[in-house]
């Protein structure tokens, strides 16, 4: 006698209908966890704002102007931007939270505690979309 015959004399067959629940179980949450995964990849590739550094005039030790391309979707509602200018030993010299009136290129002024030789773009954020890190 074989250690499964064994097995089964001991405790029992198993149901047949618990493996198939089993597996139908597991292939429900595979497609919620997946359809949930698309949703969020989704989501997360197309903000209601975006925002892009084209470039940066440093006009003075006090203030570095940076022009940025920003980009609404329609739904987009109270959009904030944030650009920080960055000194030579890359610390935080000034900062720039600005709201763009549309889309398109604009120039933004960045007052500065000193010399700013970078500019960062942190991005922008609509109402009810992450703020940016």
């Amino acid at each position: 006698m074989s250690s499964q015959d064994l097995m089964t004399q001991r405790y029992g067959a198993p149901r047949p209908w618990r493996r198939t629940a089993g597996i139908a179980t597991a292939v429900a949450l595979a497609l919620v966890g997946g359809l949930f995964l698309a949703w969020a990849a989704w989501s997360h590739a197309t903000p209601a704002a975006q925002s892009e550094l084209v470039g940066f005039t440093v006009t003075d030790q006090h203030e570095v102007v940076a022009d940025v391309q920003v980009e609404l979707s329609d739904e987009a509602s109270d959009v904030q931007c944030v650009l920080r200018a960055l000194a030579e030993d890359k610390v935080t010299v000034g900062e720039a939270v600005f709201t763009p009136g549309g889309s398109g290129r604009m120039s933004v002024p960045i007052r500065t505690e000193r010399e700013a030789t970078a500019v960062e773009k942190v991005g922008c954020t609509a109402e009810g979309q992450q703020r940016p890190r």
